[in-house]
């Protein structure tokens, strides 16, 4: 079970560009990771249109933000194109990450990442798990809870 100042799980997937990232990529940087369930459905892509649309406000909080889901990379592309998204996405077509993370539904053959989400920290650790997240607020949730765990962390 994944627990608040544990390490993140390690990552090694590939983006809509077929370029490898990894978690240590993001060292020094607050992270948003977040998981979706599929690639130009409503509510996934009501969720990434407003990741996109708070961009700046991500930056301002030296924020990257990483969408993976278990799409491959060319559905990526596409759903990235479509949407003039400005952030990562990554594939987890085996769904090996997402089962790291406690984010992938399996039923028989069909599997996708559920709607999970989870901040990590410059040093590599969890700083906030999200488990019930609405594709509409999600994004100002985050941004709220980013400002309040940079001046918690800022003072230790």
């Amino acid at each position: 079970m994944l627990t608040i100042n544990q390490s993140a799980p390690n990552f090694s997937l590939y983006d809509a560009h077929d370029i490898l990232h990894k978690l240590d990529d993001y060292k020094g940087h607050w992270l948003v990771i977040y998981f979706y369930p599929k690639d130009n459905t409503p509510g996934c892509t009501k969720e990434a249109c407003a990741l996109r649309d708070n961009s700046a406000k991500f930056e301002d909080l030296n924020t990257r933000i990483i969408g993976i889901s278990t799409d491959n990379s060319k559905s990526h592309l596409n759903f990235s194109q479509n949407q003039n998204l400005n952030f990562t996405l990554l594939a987890d077509p085996k769904g090996e990450v997402s089962k790291a993370y406690e984010a992938l539904f399996k039923l028989g053959p069909v599997k996708f990442s559920k709607r999970h989400s989870f901040i990590i920290d410059p040093t590599g650790k969890i700083a906030k798990i999200y488990r019930s997240v609405s594709p509409s607020t999600h994004s100002q949730e985050l941004i709220d809870d980013l400002q309040q765990l940079q001046a918690e962390f800022n003072r230790q």
